[in-house]
């Protein structure tokens, strides 16, 4: 099965950091948490949301990955990265990312992005995170989203 553009491209990430994560395209949407959980059989907490928000001050970039379970809570991300943040808009995030909102991956960015890996994710085996459209997703560990991202694990969510 050919993957699309965007999918393709999460996958030459994951291959080319050595990591042995498949990408799937489903049928159905995994544009939501609770979307994606369902079509790959595993509980929302599982899912890692990843969301693009903008500093105020500085304007870079800076990506959260949270547990399906949870909200981020700005206030604590604020302390962390220094600054306040906010939502950022679909053509930014697409300039700053390379894909559209509701299938960011965490890995394979048009550009480095400041993460934040939310702590509860590590609790579980095996996590879920989009792999570059609505409809694609890969599967790994804790241990190497954050080996893949260079992300902080934080209390964010």
């Amino acid at each position: 099965m050919s993957l699309s553009d965007s999918a393709r491209r999460v996958q030459e990430a994951l291959s080319a950091a050595g990591v042995a994560c498949q990408v799937v395209e489903l049928p159905g949407s995994t544009r939501t948490a609770v979307e994606a959980a369902q079509a790959v059989g595993c509980g929302v907490e599982q899912i890692v949301k990843s969301l693009v928000f903008r500093g105020e001050t500085s304007g870079r970039p800076i990506l959260i990955a949270v547990s399906g379970a949870n909200r981020v809570r700005e206030g604590k991300v604020k302390a962390l990265v220094g600054e306040a943040i906010a939502k950022a808009d679909a053509d930014w995030v697409r300039q700053r990312t390379g894909y559209a909102i509701g299938g960011i991956p965490p890995v394979g960015l048009a550009e480095p992005i400041l993460t934040l890996i939310d702590r509860d994710l590590l609790q579980y085996d095996l996590i879920w995170a989009a792999a570059g459209t609505p409809h694609a997703v890969f599967c790994l560990t804790p241990a190497e989203l954050v080996r893949l991202t260079g992300g902080q694990v934080e209390d964010v969510g």
